[in-house]
């Protein structure tokens, strides 16, 4: 029951978007969170956002929030949107591997 109220909490935090006030990025100028590309100066500045979210108490809730939204741009929870979706996409093919191997409630 405790999980499912932790849960039940966290969902709404990330939908209602309160996790946002406590977050270390909060003071920071946005456009740091959005560099133009992988490469030099934007690399240092990618690497510049990752290092306020490194201590961000909410860094999970900011990364949930980016991969339900779909976020398609900035560093997100710590994450570029290339990490997010190669993130993303290792889970995805994790659970379609596991569920093969998973049928009628034997694991093959």
């Amino acid at each position: 029951m405790r999980q499912r109220d932790d849960e039940l909490r966290a969902w709404r935090r990330i939908t209602h978007e309160d996790w946002r006030s406590a977050a270390a990025c909060l003071s920071a100028d946005p456009e740091l969170f959005f560099p133009l590309s992988d490469s030099g100066k934007s690399a240092e500045q990618a690497a510049r956002a990752k290092a306020i979210c490194a201590g961000c108490p909410v860094r999970a809730d900011c990364l949930a929030f980016a991969v339900r939204t779909a976020q398609a741009d900035g560093i997100w929870g710590g994450m570029t949107a290339g990490e997010r979706t190669v993130t993303r996409r290792g889970l995805l093919s994790g659970e379609s591997a596991a569920s093969k191997r998973w049928a009628g409630g034997t694991l093959r």
